[in-house]
């Protein structure tokens, strides 16, 4: 009994409406069965491939001379491998490898970017099976500030996980791009919590330093918040000692540098989107209450645990009530929140740039350190440092043509 042929058809030209339609019509008349498909538009060029196996008793010439024809008709280019028999039962063997997704994010991605990237694949032993862009279309001129995401999917197994990431984590910094590496498993597409951190990671400031300033001893407490952001400090005795510099602050100051928070860049298109698909979020903050509240109001974010400020009278007594929020009760927030949600910790997400953060980030299943201080980069799982904090969005797949801005 004959054997089934089975030839990849590769397709080019033009992309126009019908294309795809054609072709497939005469394979219908022949009773050919796809084993797979593929297609790409660049800029109105198209790329269509087809893995196709002819009935046994179907002889290959009148199809493929049919599909010729019709390729001449509609102004396209198509071409016919025959694939060896032995060739093709190795490719289906090699469906069972692990896959990852790589994400390349940067406010513009240029050549040097891929070259790095794909030749620390090639390195690793990893085959790319698929590029998609996730951003819209960037223009050539502009004064808005421009993001662009692409990503890889990839097949193998890395040689060393390990020094792969490293190798992710230098290039970054030279070519001033994120780099990120998941395993594209269940988890990775049901991620349903994401906590953040508030001072400069919601917002673009530390709101203890602009109390100070409002308060005059400024210099004082950023000396103090620096030093505890960098892991030079513990955190609950430099907490103490830079409220205590508040003492006799008044509560309309508090309100006033509220209503007037820098927003993060990409921070509304994140929220809102997330709340749109159903995640749950919460702010797990060394700041204040008072501050991650007015968010949680402006943002409709879940959940708050920060700090409270003791008051009486109008004015900050210098002290605290009740437990501090440091990092490790941060860990330990995302793991009850999780907990109480009936989330597995393998899809929660936590976002954060300073010491503090750490432990909650490497509690999450996609941990990221946000415009980060070097020391909480260097041991985060994931960075994003070029872009906004929607960027969020592209490490979770979504792409611009179905968000809104």
């Amino acid at each position: 009994m004959k054997t089934q042929d089975v030839i990849l058809l590769t397709i080019t030209g033009e992309d126009k409406p019908g294309v795809t339609s054609s072709i497939t019509h005469i394979l219908s008349q022949h009773h050919v069965t796809i084993l797979d498909i593929g297609q790409a538009v660049i800029h109105n060029h198209l790329s269509l491939g087809m893995l196709i196996a002819l009935p046994s008793e179907t002889e290959s010439s009148p199809v493929l001379k049919e599909l010729l024809f019709k390729a001449y008709e509609l102004g396209i280019d198509i071409r016919f491998d025959p694939i060896n028999a032995d060739d093709y039962s190795h490719w289906v063997r090699s469906q069972g490898k692990d896959r990852f997704i790589i994400s390349l994010l940067a406010r513009k991605i240029t050549g040097e970017h891929i070259s790095r990237v794909t030749e620390i694949i090639y390195e690793q032993g990893l085959n790319i099976d698929i590029i998609n862009r996730l951003t819209g279309r960037i223009p050539l001129s502009g004064d808005q500030p421009t993001r662009a995401c692409v990503e890889l999917s990839v097949r193998g197994t890395p040689r060393d996980t390990e020094a792969m990431k490293t190798a992710f984590y230098n290039i970054s910094r030279k070519i001033e791009a994120d780099i990120s590496f998941q395993k594209d498993d269940i988890y990775r597409r049901s991620r349903r919590l994401v906590c953040f951190d508030m001072d400069s990671t919601l917002i673009q400031a530390e709101v203890i330093v602009e109390l100070a300033k409002a308060h005059g001893v400024g210099e004082e407490v950023h000396k103090i918040t620096e030093a505890a952001m960098q892991g030079e400090l513990d955190f609950n005795e430099s907490f103490k000692g830079r409220i205590a510099l508040l003492k006799g602050l008044d509560v309309s100051v508090m309100k006033k540098i509220a209503e007037n928070l820098p927003i993060t860049e990409g921070a509304e298109r994140l929220l809102g989107t997330l709340n749109r698909c159903g995640y749950k979020t919460a702010i797990l903050s060394g700041g204040f209450t008072f501050f991650g509240e007015y968010l949680q109001k402006k943002f409709d974010i879940d959940y708050v645990f920060a700090n409270e400020l003791e008051i009486r009278d109008g004015k900050l007594t210098g002290r605290h009530l009740g437990d501090i929020i440091n990092g490790s009760r941060k860990a330990e927030l995302l793991k009850l929140i999780a907990q109480m949600e009936g989330i597995h910790r393998e899809q929660v997400i936590a976002v954060g740039d300073g010491a503090n953060d750490l432990p909650m980030i490497n509690a999450a299943g996609l941990g990221i350190a946000f415009h980060a201080k070097p020391v909480v980069r260097e041991n985060a799982g994931h960075a994003i440092s070029t872009i906004g904090l929607d960027g969020i969005l592209y490490l979770l797949g979504f792409r611009d043509r179905i968000l809104k801005d």
